[in-house]
């Protein structure tokens, strides 16, 4: 009896992450792309099976955990599936204001990269996309973009200097000064003196021991629990604390509280017996008094 095949899957979003066109998830089982050609990047890395593909006619293969496999736009390309089982990728297309089309050379030379620092990177943003949290998701790709210059220009990293306390501190007042409404990387990279996005970060993290977008999750959090224990609704109180939806805010509210948010708005509703004026009942006169 044949094994029976997974079926082929399709997830596709456009989030508003400046850069990112489109993430683009999918499991293909028996699927050959024709030769085409993309206006932007196209950015893949596998979770599982094979992939085999042409780019400007030299052909190429790549497996899980392998390499990040980068096309550039204006190139020709195809893609087929290797194996029975098929294969599963996450692929971001990203716009040229992330890679110049100058790079594109480099990239028909070596597509495939084999990294397994920026293939660690390339994940974590898609889990922040996945999670709807646009700030993350523009932190993390800073840091990809900044990986993917390396590699494609043939140079290091570039340096920006010893991060500073002074930045740190003035992007944490501007953090805390937008809680809900948020702010991207890009302001506050211009009202920062256009600090490049990966200093601004690093000097945070040195400042403070935690990324920048973690500290207003956490922030985030706190303004949730204030409005939960008011009695605001959970979906209301997310809103109101700049998460994306109800979901959003579980998710983090479980990491920093551990319990939902409508398990911890209940539990500010049961009555206590310290916080209660209880008079104590009359006493009879026993016998004789």
């Amino acid at each position: 009896m044949a094994a029976i095949r997974p079926r082929s899957t399709v997830s596709a979003w456009q989030p508003a992450v400046p850069g990112i066109a489109e993430v683009f998830h999918a499991r293909f089982t028996d699927h050959a792309y024709p030769a085409h050609v993309h206006d932007t990047w196209a950015l893949m890395i596998l979770d599982g099976g094979r992939v085999d593909f042409a780019l400007d006619r030299e052909r190429h293969g790549v497996g899980v955990g392998e390499a990040v496999a980068l096309l550039p736009p204006g190139v020709p390309h195809d893609g087929r599936t290797v194996t029975e089982a098929g294969f599963r990728k996450r692929v971001l297309y990203l716009d040229t204001s992330v890679l110049p089309e100058a790079l594109a050379g480099a990239a028909v030379d070596a597509p495939l990269l084999l990294d397994p620092a920026l293939r660690e990177r390339v994940h974590r943003l898609h889990r922040a996309l996945g999670e709807r949290d646009p700030f993350e998701a523009e932190s993390r790709l800073a840091f990809v973009r900044e990986r993917l210059h390396r590699w494609l220009s043939g140079r290091g990293a570039a340096a920006y200097g010893a991060p500073g306390a002074g930045v740190a501190v003035r992007l944490r007042e501007l953090l805390d000064a937008r809680v809900a409404e948020g702010i991207t990387l890009e302001e506050a990279s211009a009202e920062l003196g256009h600090v490049h996005p990966t200093h601004l970060i690093r000097s945070f993290r040195k400042a403070y021991g935690l990324p920048p977008h973690a500290y207003l999750t956490g922030r985030r959090v706190a303004v949730a629990r204030r409005l939960l224990l008011a009695g605001m609704r959970p979906a209301e109180a997310a809103a109101a604390a700049g998460f994306y939806d109800q979901a959003h805010l579980t998710r983090h509210f479980g990491r920093h509280v551990g319990t939902s948010p409508a398990r911890f708005a209940r539990s500010g509703r049961i009555t206590r017996l310290d916080t209660v004026d209880v008079k104590p009942p009359k006493r009879r006169p026993g016998p004789g008094e």
